[in-house]
């Protein structure tokens, strides 16, 4: 239970990647984390590329970036619908500025360069859109995870334990030196 009273948000779209969503959904939740699905509708069934059900458990008119840890974008092609919504950026971005954890894999680069935080950040991603990460004015890498302050990165679904890992890392760090802070 490492990650008792932390609370995630997972954001979907139809087309989502599969493990994308869910490994990070269930590994989190395993871990004690409160996981919550954020979509544009409340209560809507979202499919991944295959078909593959996730439900949103709130819409992104009903949540705040002040009461999350953490927010995670999947990639697929998730990541073209969530990047078209002012919402979804404005959370990404209150999430970046409040020094929580921004979390991205896959296409979901896309999502970060629509919500202007890349700007001098290492990062990586699916090797498709490395020129859209660039041209955002980030530093890109090859590499299975990037961790560059509050924002860690990843290339696709086999690269899922390093960024879980790296995820679970920062949130306990977070939370470490909150304590030392108030003590």
């Amino acid at each position: 239970m490492e990650l008792q009273g932390k609370r995630i948000a997972i954001l979907a779209a139809d087309l989502y990647q599969e493990l994308e969503i869910w490994y990070p959904l269930l590994r989190f939740r395993e871990d004690g984390a409160e996981t919550i699905v954020v979509g544009a509708e409340s209560g809507k069934t979202y499919s991944s590329k295959k078909g593959y059900p996730v439900v949103a458990d709130r819409s992104i008119a009903e949540v705040q970036a002040r009461d999350f840890d953490a927010v995670i974008v999947p990639g697929g092609w998730a990541p073209d619908t969530l990047r078209q919504d002012e919402r979804m950026l404005k959370f990404v971005q209150e999430m970046d500025k409040a020094g929580k954890v921004v979390a991205a894999i896959c296409h979901a680069g896309w999502v970060l360069c629509s919500a202007n935080i890349l700007e001098g950040r290492r990062v990586t991603c699916f090797k498709a859109i490395k020129d859209d990460m660039i041209h955002a004015g980030a530093h890109y890498s090859d590499e299975e995870v990037v961790v560059d302050g509050n924002l860690i990165t990843s290339r696709c679904p086999t690269d899922l334990p390093a960024f879980c890992r790296e995820v679970t890392k920062a949130l306990k760090t977070r939370a470490l030196s909150r304590q030392a802070a108030t003590a």
